[in-house]
């Protein structure tokens, strides 16, 4: 019987193992067949042994013996490799959904784990599930079948040593059934660890070069490997505890036969019983180990698959965003369109009884024009573009493009119509075109090259061995050049409205003005918002939106705010900004 924590594991197994229902009965019925040629090999032997007795031919025990043999080596063979295929196959389609639904969750679910040990539920708990599902199934009822074989047929042999046997073996089934449950959770805190360590080294590396500076490479290693410890601390747990089952088993098995040899010999002795018959119970003993050990493997294959299952299952929980409907294309604004993108009273925060990260905020953004949002940290300004790229859903109000309410929309029609450069400017691995062609995989060389052009990054990439074919690397570009591949990227097919999150915070002046001069660019011809600390990024904006505590404090132009809004003048004053720290041409 499962226990009720094991339930939700157990009916994971059982949904990935029902598609294959048919391939694991031909896999049960192969290692049937299989242990069928075992158990008749003891009885074979015997017959053996009564021909050598009546001194009767021996041509056909031996090569009934030589049948079991090949017949038995080509049913393992079939067996091993039907169940190995099955068990790649259900490892893809286990890593196929989590992949999928990790790409399709909703951006909160999975920012709040650690992204190392989401991965390792994708490489490491599939492998675990894998041994669950494909051996261990049919290995437990393959392994219940032939104990209760081997006992059957050592009934027919001699019922007195079988009742010598029958102990031994419900005093190792009893401390198996003690054992195994300790065994489960072992494992499980064992593959927790594992995947925390995943997480803190993921971590980790992705800021190796703050690490080196900060000469924290020895103080980082003790918190990783402090996880790797506990993972082996679980491990060793379960090590012991199977070592002292297997023990247990052998050592009683062990004991069953020089009991049963003891008792058989004085049953010779009387006449009560043939050598044969003592022979092939004695090898049925030997034999007995086999189903013991399959029975053993496989409960703690099964039980390691349930503690993946249930990491898995919170996989499966993760909220996933709206899918279906065509996407729509970007359509290039035209004069006097209306609002492009408006918010009416949102209010949002970041998960149940917290705080919101934006309230009551009413923002309306033209077709075209630039946009800017300033205010200190947490004020709420990064939570705006959440809310715009769907990453968060407003708890109150609406947000309307183009005039269509957000609701009526799923999120890959809303991010068709926008593009996006956030401020650390991932890559994608690959090349400079791999990257440019990311939003619009079918955007041609000429319209990547225009996309360069236009943030002064053709020369440049065309000096490259390569060119578009380059590899984008950390020492192929520089930080602030891979910062313009990303507004290029954004570029490649000019969007309704472009938002840029702090797309200067960490650039040089060269690639500040190239940005500057993008965004006046794409201001002509559609709407771009942005966020920025620099306010030398947005004093020429259209309008500047100032926000403070999760609300929109005052918005106006750069000269309105600054004789109006006290705030925007201590922005202003604290870093130094003026008309003439703008880049020229603003």
């Amino acid at each position: 019987m499962s226990s009720p924590a094991a339930a939700p594991g157990l009916s994971i197994l059982r949904s990935y193992a029902r598609p294959h229902l048919g391939t694991l009965a031909l896999g049960l019925v192969l290692a049937l067949a299989g242990s069928a040629t075992s158990l008749a090999t003891p009885l074979v032997t015997k017959w053996v042994l009564d021909s050598l007795d009546a001194s009767a031919p021996l041509a056909g025990p031996i090569g009934a013996l030589l049948a079991l043999l090949v017949l038995g080596a080509a049913i393992w063979i079939l067996e091993w490799t039907l169940l190995g295929t099955l068990g790649e196959r259900v490892v893809l389609e286990a890593r196929e959904s989590m992949v999928r639904r990790f790409l399709r969750a909703a951006v909160p679910g999975l920012t709040r784990r650690p992204t190392g040990e989401l991965v390792t539920r994708v490489t490491s708990d599939t492998l675990l599930l894998r041994e669950a599902v494909s051996s261990g199934l049919v290995g437990l009822v393959n392994g219940v079948v032939m104990l209760l074989g081997t006992l059957v047929l050592m009934a027919v042999l001699d019922l007195v040593l079988l009742a010598t046997t029958v102990a031994t073996v419900v005093v190792v089934v009893l401390l198996f059934a003690v054992l195994m449950p300790g065994i489960a959770r072992a494992q499980e805190r064992a593959q927790e660890h594992v995947g925390r360590l995943g997480g803190v080294l993921e971590t980790s590396l992705r800021a190796i070069r703050t690490v080196k500076a900060s000469r924290a490479e020895e103080r980082l290693a003790t918190g990783i490997l402090g996880h790797a410890g506990e993972a082996m601390r679980h491990g060793v747990r379960v090590v012991r505890r199977e070592a002292f089952a297997w023990t247990i088993a052998w050592s009683g098995i062990q004991l069953a036969i020089i009991v049963i040899l003891g008792v058989g010999a004085w049953r010779v002795g009387l006449g009560l019983l043939e050598v044969s018959t003592l022979i092939a119970f004695l090898l049925y003993a030997f034999g007995l180990m086999e189903p013991i050990m399959e029975l053993s493997q496989n409960l703690t294959a099964l039980q390691a698959g349930i503690a993946a299952a249930k990491r898995i299952r919170q996989v499966e929980e993760l909220e996933q965003e709206t899918t279906g409907g065509a996407a729509a294309e970007a359509v290039v604004p035209q004069p006097g369109a209306g609002p492009v993108l408006e918010l009416c009273g949102v209010t949002a925060a970041y998960g149940p009884g917290r705080a919101p990260a934006v309230q009551d905020v009413d923002l309306v953004v033209p077709a075209r024009g630039h946009t800017a949002i300033v205010g200190p940290s947490g004020a709420g300004k990064t939570t705006l573009f959440a809310l715009l790229l769907r990453f968060l859903e407003p708890q109150a109000g609406e947000i309307r493009l183009a005039g269509r309410p957000y609701r009526e929309q799923t999120p890959d029609e809303v991010r068709a119509r926008l593009a996006y450069v956030e401020q650390e400017t991932p890559v994608v691995p690959g090349t400079i075109a791999d990257n440019l062609r990311f939003t619009h995989p079918d955007a041609t060389d000429d319209e990547l090259w225009a996309a360069l052009e236009r943030v002064r990054l053709r020369e440049a990439v065309a000096a490259l061995d390569g060119g578009l074919d380059a590899q984008l690397t950390a020492s192929s570009l520089s930080g602030g050049q891979r910062q313009r591949i990303a507004l290029a990227r954004a570029l490649v097919r000019t969007p309704e409205v472009l938002l840029l999150d702090e797309a200067t915070a960490q650039v040089d002046g060269l690639t500040e003005a190239a940005v500057h001069d993008a965004i006046r660019e794409q201001a002509r011809i559609g709407a771009v918002v942005t966020v920025a600390h620099r306010l030398s990024t947005v004093v020429d904006a259209d309008t500047i939106v100032v926000m403070e505590g999760a609300r929109v404090r005052a918005r106006g132009t750069h000269h309105e705010l600054l004789a109006a809004d006290e705030l925007y003048r201590g922005l202003v004053a604290a870093l130094s900004v003026d008309r003439r720290s703008v880049p020229a041409g603003s």
